[in-house]
């Protein structure tokens, strides 16, 4: 094992797993003065933070428990090819956290968990803004915008929708169809109308920034071990340290441990005794060799799905699928992206071939209120937990590690945490 340089005058943390939001909460942790060991089975951003989308989405306020869904979803539950399904055999698996789902559509509970949403939106900019200054990757943040695309939609839905954004306090301007022609000359005639999220932003290549965390963690003398954390022994967890069996049958111990392994954070949950309503959304996409001239993230209204300009080529991103941790891919869930690739880029892809592209999926760790497990264990005092982040991952990778850096360094946290808190489903 490597020895770890960093100061510990906050003592020794062990962060399980390395996606975006367990590299970015290890920089702040050796900011604050922690002694930081990230343990992961597959290595540095090898999940669903390397195949996103990329989009550093703050528009995204509106929790995905909408009740605007509901006469929508059995055709959509039903289409093996549809923006949001469930595999059959993962059903009956996936009815409980559905039930938990449908709760938060609720009027008063939407509303709460929006407002929630919103608190950690308005600050992850900035905070992403000065974690990749720090890291010295500042050149993978790109700050320009967003579209949401219209095709063919009335101008009332379309103005409906603005005005929705806008009156959540969303940054944005309703565009013609030749307005956003201007802005982006590539998309489709099609197209009759956009929003223009102004105050977002995106990376070209998620991975790089994963790596670009990861650079800076060891420089600063944190440790990177590629393991599998099999458990946590809980007969010491009260006491001054943690201890923990590794598949390699390595035993460490740690002062602190914080669990942030995504979609796999769960089983650790139950572990310590909390029973978390975690469930895997497994997200697609094709990247496409092609490099377009987009020069921002381009969502579809009527599609569903995203356009993201790469540095090594276009990434077509979308769907939700309910499978689990265990089902193989859906080759054909990542073919279906082409064709509205297509049609939204015509000249781009007029002789491109969807096997030109390669297909990914990842697991998406989802809570049915779309709020992260943030801060302090109610049971543990010394194990903390930031999982959950959802669609936004990449989003609120920033500015959950600063609050959980806060927390653990036993400072008062920028935004208040009683809302993220794991005993919330108890």
């Amino acid at each position: 094992m490597s020895q770890n340089t960093a100061s510990s005058t906050n003592g020794t943390v062990t962060v399980v797993g390395a996606g975006i939001v367990g590299l970015a909460t290890g920089v702040e942790l050796l900011r604050a003065g922690h002694k930081v060991r990230i343990i992961d089975k597959e290595g540095v951003g090898a999940g669903a933070s390397k195949g996103n989308a990329g989009h550093f989405a703050t528009e995204q306020v509106f929790p995905l428990a909408d009740p605007a869904m509901l006469a929508k979803l059995p055709g959509m539950l039903l289409d093996p090819l549809g923006p949001f399904r469930i595999q059959p055999s993962y059903f009956f698996k996936a009815v409980p956290w559905f039930m938990r789902f449908l709760i938060n559509m609720l009027p008063g509970r939407r509303a709460h968990n929006s407002q929630a949403i919103k608190r950690l939106n308005q600050s992850s900019i900035e905070a992403l803004i000065e974690l990749t200054e720090f890291c010295d990757c500042s050149e993978l943040m790109t700050l320009n915008g967003s579209l949401l695309v219209f095709e063919g939609t009335s101008i009332e839905e379309v103005t409906k929708e603005c005005n929705h954004y806008s009156n959540a306090g969303v940054k944005v301007r309703l565009l013609s169809g030749g307005e956003v022609r201007q802005l982006e000359p590539s998309l489709s005639d099609s197209i009759s109308h956009a929003l223009y999220f102004t105050h977002v932003g995106h990376t070209t290549d998620p991975y790089k920034l994963c790596q670009a965390f990861a650079d800076k963690f060891v420089a600063l003398g944190g440790e990177i071990l590629t393991d599998e954390l099999l458990s946590i022994d809980k007969s010491i967890v009260d006491e001054a340290i943690v201890a923990m069996q590794l598949a390699s049958g390595e035993k460490i111990v740690s002062d602190k441990v914080l669990i942030a392994s995504g979609a796999w954070s769960k089983p650790f949950a139950k572990h310590l005794g909390h029973n978390v309503p975690l469930e895997t959304e497994r997200g697609y996409h094709l990247m496409m060799p092609q490099k377009s001239s987009l020069s921002r993230p381009v969502a579809s209204y009527n599609r569903k799905f995203i356009i993201t300009p790469m540095l090594d080529g276009t990434r077509l991103a979308g769907t939700v699928e309910f499978g689990g941790l265990k089902a193989p891919l859906v080759e054909a869930r990542a073919d279906c992206l082409f064709p509205h690739g297509k049609a939204l880029l015509p000249e781009l892809f007029a002789d491109a071939k969807v096997t030109d592209g390669e297909r990914w999926m990842g697991f998406r760790p989802s809570m049915p209120d779309s709020l992260p497990v943030l801060g302090r264990s109610n049971k543990q005092k010394n194990v903390f937990f930031s999982f959950g982040h959802q669609h936004l991952g990449l989003t609120w990778s920033g500015i959950t590690a600063k609050l959980v850096s806060q927390e653990m360094s036993g400072k008062q946290t920028e935004i208040d945490l009683s809302d993220y808190r794991i005993d919330r489903f108890s």
